[in-house]
């Protein structure tokens, strides 16, 4: 039996950066003792990914950043481009990686940090904090008795919710012939791409030299398509689109994030919580996780060195999950025109206004002059219908 102050089951971007937190030399208060528990290579691992976010200047993981911009472009499906600088501001990608090795490094160097690998089996409360189970690779026991235990595994239910749709992708890193790239400038979302029937799709590029770059096709749709799809929609938006010509495919990444309105339980047990997607850190309107789980494991890692009781904060305000259900709701019913919406927003927005606001830090008066530039009718006409509307559970992918 390991004991330790805190426990974190899963070491993907919310159980590494908390651990992290936590075991940091600065941030005052006593650092507790903590036991990092990651899954044993094979499918209970995460794959790799990308992650994005904006943030102003630097950050505590800016030496894992692959690249980052200032400039971002907005393509319309029916033409016209809106093109802006998000200064302060920076838009930035982080490689899973790079992230991992970065804060396992780190947390080598630290005290009182242990990681095990183990599947871990069970979670549960006990008379003085809780319990974690599991079994490693060798088929050997692990077990962690902790004042705190942080999950962050992947939900195999989501929560019952009135409106639930995937955002779904496969992205390629190419390697282009020609110089085809800005570097300087990423293109957030293209809508230059066939519409499918329900929901909507775009392109995005992550430029990273002028021959360089990841490019993904995504949609917001309520069932992933199939492996030949993505790559014909792939090959479609970077050649009769982009006219990128000839190019190699140097890697792949491929994703389906839950867009719900379903409120995410952040805490199962007297000493037992959840943080990270498991616990509600995806913005619904977006799939933007990252920058949420930064704030989330920021809060927690204070309380804990405080000595407070370590509630994980809501990643989201209710306000920005409010305004998150109608346009949700408003997509998945085809009131609105999913590609017409967010092509206005940027159109109409300041980009750095517009980039605060989806990350629910702008104010009252800043989300009232945003919201007159969505389909007024259709919006208020799904708030209205909102409280009326069951919930219902879908499984999580």
């Amino acid at each position: 039996m390991l004991d330790a102050d805190v426990a974190i089951v899963g070491a993907g971007a919310a159980g590494l950066s908390l651990a992290h937190r936590l075991s940091a030399p600065e941030g005052g208060g006593r650092r507790p003792t903590v036991v990092l528990l990651d899954a044993p290579p094979g499918p209970l691992r995460p794959p790799r990914r990308t992650w994005c976010f904006w943030e102003p200047g630097g950050g505590p993981y800016e030496a894992a950043v692959s690249a980052s911009w200032q400039r971002l472009a907005v393509h319309g499906h029916r033409g016209g481009t809106t093109t802006g600088c998000i200064a302060p501001l920076r838009y930035k990608m982080i490689r899973s990686d790079d992230f991992e090795a970065l804060v396992r490094r780190d947390l080598a160097a630290r005290p009182g940090v242990r990681l095990r690998e183990a599947a871990v089996e069970s979670v549960r409360d006990g008379p003085e904090g809780a319990e974690v189970r599991g079994t490693t690779e060798e088929g050997k026991r692990v077990a962690v008795a902790a004042r705190w235990v942080f999950d962050s595994r992947p939900l195999t239910e989501l929560p019952a919710a009135r409106t639930t749709l995937l955002q779904h992708f496969r992205g390629w890193f190419v390697r282009t012939e020609r110089p085809v790239f800005d570097p300087e400038v990423v293109r957030l979302m293209d809508f230059r791409t066939p519409q499918p029937a329900h929901g909507l799709s775009f392109g995005y590029v992550l430029p990273t030299g002028t021959h360089t770059a990841l490019v993904e096709y995504t949609e917001f749709s309520a069932a992933p398509l199939s492996t030949d799809a993505y790559e014909a929609a792939l090959r479609h938006y970077t050649q009769d689109v982009l006219g990128l010509g000839g190019l190699a495919v140097t890697a792949t990444e491929t994703g389906v994030i839950p867009m719900t309105d379903a409120p995410f339980a952040r805490r199962t047990g007297r000493a037992v919580f959840r943080i990270g997607a498991a616990g509600g850190a995806t913005r619904p309107s977006t799939g933007y996780t990252f920058a949420a789980v930064q704030r989330q494991t920021r809060a927690i890692a204070a309380a804990c060195r405080a000595g407070r009781r370590p509630v994980p904060p809501p990643p989201h305000t209710a306000r920005s999950r409010a305004m998150d259900a109608v346009m949700l709701r408003a997509l998945d019913t085809g009131r609105v025109d999913g590609a017409e919406f967010f092509a206005r927003l940027f159109q109409r927005v300041p980009l750095e206004r517009l980039l605060r606001f989806l990350d629910g830090r702008t104010r009252v008066y800043e989300d009232l002059s945003i919201g007159l530039h969505t389909p007024v009718l259709p919006m208020l006409r799904t708030a209205a219908e909102l409280p009326l509307l069951p919930r219902r559970s879908a499984p999580a992918r």
